[in-house]
């Protein structure tokens, strides 16, 4: 079991698997954590994300004392829905929307590569996007 290291990111685990959510700060991503927890994922840490490699997998945590906590913007920071560990099974980076058809597109995260997929994080359509790339196996090894 490798050492776990700090990255500035944010995380969710879904049904499907853990999503890492990355991108420079106010780039949206603690927005976009709180849509997906209100359609059933869970936090596992927001802004800094503990991320290890173990058997060739990425796995993903909570920092420790802010489990559980989400900072949303205008309102503090809010109790949420949380667990402390997941295993990661896709990399969404925010920014402009990506190809209309990618091919599928990968981030190499602690020598662990990993499905990639760029979005525009405010849209409405962000969560299910990111739903439907777990679902239709974007996010499968």
């Amino acid at each position: 079991m490798s050492t776990a290291r700090l990255i500035h990111a944010t995380c969710v685990a879904t049904d499907a698997g853990g999503v890492l959510l990355l991108g420079p700060s106010g780039s949206g991503k603690s927005d976009l954590a709180l849509r997906l927890i209100d359609r059933g994922a869970k936090l596992i840490s927001d802004d800094q994300v503990a991320v290890r490699c173990e058997d060739g997998k990425l796995f993903a945590s909570t920092t420790g004392a802010m489990f559980g906590k989400l900072e949303v913007r205008g309102v503090g920071i809010c109790d949420v829905p949380a667990q402390r560990e997941t295993l990661v099974m896709l990399i969404v980076r925010l920014g402009d929307e990506g190809e209309r058809l990618p091919d599928t597109p990968t981030e190499t995260l602690e020598g662990i590569p990993l499905p990639l997929l760029t979005l525009a994080p405010h849209r409405a359509s962000a969560p299910i996007k990111i739903e439907l790339a777990l679902s239709q196996g974007v996010g499968t090894t």
